[in-house]
């Protein structure tokens, strides 16, 4: 689509205390000495970073919203007596797109790996708006009975198969148009393209659960949201096929004798299963806790603590916003002190604080939910910002779309995406209240051990790939 960005012979220097040799993976990075580095176009990178946080605002827009209205999306589509039956069906259809995120991400991932990750972020942005476009044009069960929980499953699976690809392919565009020493600080920016998505998913359904009455947005209000997909996918793709190459991938290009190298798929498994199962485990902590707060929360308060929707819904919202305020200079820390020290504070804090902040937000008080749920989301951050630079450093360039695509979305479909449906039928089975809690320290056990095995990567270059340095610093680097 366009030339690799400009190529200088200086050599870049190993950065001063940078750690000791990778343990895991099977590929490692090049050798400074023997390798010239790649100089990055600052303003190239920035619109690679808009475009990437654009399609994943998009994404979780659509995933905020259907869990913010899940309760009224139950009354639609999922008629019962039964609350908790309507919210468990709501959530089960919720879950289903992550039963296919496997899927995606196994057509996706080594699709992105031959043919470029910029061909394959726009296919993903077009799936993405087009099966969240139709949910807002399912006719409701009164009008079409079974036929409607059906369409909205189909939908459902047509948007996890498209997010397969879309959060490995945006994670890895990113970090491999970054410059080493900024990568966690780029990198952060695309999780708070989420949070962005979270906040206009929340904010819309706010607004309308404020300005319209019950029936209204019963019979028809819940739609609005959903067919918004359909201009911000345009605006998504537009953006996305103006992007070139990653420098990264272009070099892979050049090295092939091909162009198209084909990378078999039992490769990107066995050949890199250390890696694998070290970012199956950081990216289970990094969903569940994700999930928990962002998408179950909102249910928690209202129909497990009986707390007002719309108050529950601002303080949400509020969190949402003080961790986009934080994210960027969370970012910059892992760029500065490591990735490892940052994911390592977000477990532990998980694992001590997660049933003081519980108890907190059980209070009911609107002040004691906000320091609860407050709590939390610093916490989050230490995911939301380190992890979109630390798992591509995990695989090497000729796999890495579609190693972390496949390693990313088995965790998230197994874990994270299941999250509300499991600990809404925990709390059901058990009567107790606490189970979130339980569930996040559990989760933080195992992304804890996870931080333990993995290598540091900050400052460093991507396994198999050259040194990256901004454009305007190489030389006084020479």
């Amino acid at each position: 689509m366009s030339t690799a960005p400009v190529a200088t012979p200086h050599v870049a220097p190993h950065p001063a205390g940078s750690p000791s040799p990778r343990r895991t993976g099977s590929a490692q990075a090049p050798d400074p000495s023997t390798v010239s580095p790649t100089v990055t176009d600052p303003a190239l990178v920035r619109r690679a970073v808009k475009a990437a946080a654009l399609g994943n605002a998009m994404e979780w827009f659509d995933f905020g919203v259907y869990s913010y209205i899940a309760v009224t999306l139950g009354k639609v589509f999922f008629p019962s007596g039964n609350p908790t039956a309507q919210l468990l069906s709501t959530f089960g259809a919720f879950a289903a797109a992550f039963l296919v995120r496997p899927l995606g991400g196994m057509v996706f991932g080594p699709l992105g790996d031959r043919v470029g990750r910029q061909k394959v972020l726009a296919l993903t942005m077009i799936m993405m708006a087009a099966g969240t476009f139709a949910i807002g044009l399912i006719p409701s069960y009164a009008a079409i009975g079974v036929g409607a929980p059906v369409l909205l499953l189909a939908a459902r699976l047509v948007q996890g198969f498209s997010t397969g690809g879309e959060y490995a392919g945006a994670s890895t565009f990113i970090a491999e148009y970054a410059p080493d020493r900024r990568r966690g600080f780029l990198g952060s920016w695309l999780e708070f393209g989420t949070l962005a998505g979270y906040i206009g998913g929340a904010g819309l359904v706010t607004l309308m659960t404020a300005l319209l009455s019950s029936d209204d947005l019963l019979s028809w209000g819940w739609r609005i949201p959903f067919l918004i997909a359909g201009p911000m996918g345009i605006i998504g793709l537009y953006l996305r096929m103006r992007l070139e190459e990653t420098p990264a991938f272009a070099a892979e290009l050049e090295k092939a004798e091909s162009s198209r190298p084909k990378v078999p798929l039992r490769e990107m498994v066995t050949g890199q299963w250390r890696a694998l199962l070290l970012c199956v485990g950081l990216v289970l902590v990094f969903n569940v806790t994700d999930y928990m707060l962002l998408s179950y929360m909102p249910s928690y308060l209202t129909s497990e603590l009986g707390y007002d929707a719309t108050h529950g819904l601002v303080v949400v919202l509020g969190v949402m916003v003080l961790m986009m305020i934080v994210q960027p200079f969370a970012g910059a820390l892992t760029d500065r002190v490591g990735r490892r020290p940052v994911i390592a504070a977000g477990c532990a804090g998980f694992l001590v604080l997660s049933v003081p902040a519980l108890l907190l937000i059980r209070d009911g008080g609107l002040l004691a939910v906000a320091a609860g749920m407050g709590a939390l989301g610093l916490l989050l951050v230490c995911f939301t910002a380190a992890m979109p630079s630390a798992l591509p450093a995990l695989f090497p360039t000729r796999v890495r779309y579609g190693s972390l695509s496949i390693g990313f979305n088995v965790s998230v479909s197994l874990f994270g995406g299941t999250t509300p449906l499991v600990v809404t039928a925990l709390i059901g089975a058990t009567g107790d209240m606490m189970m979130p809690a339980y569930y996040m320290m559990a989760a933080a056990v195992i992304g804890g051990f996870a931080v333990w095995r993995m290598a540091e990567s900050a400052g460093r270059p991507l396994p198999g790939s050259a040194p990256s340095l901004e454009a305007g610093t190489h030389r006084e680097k020479a």
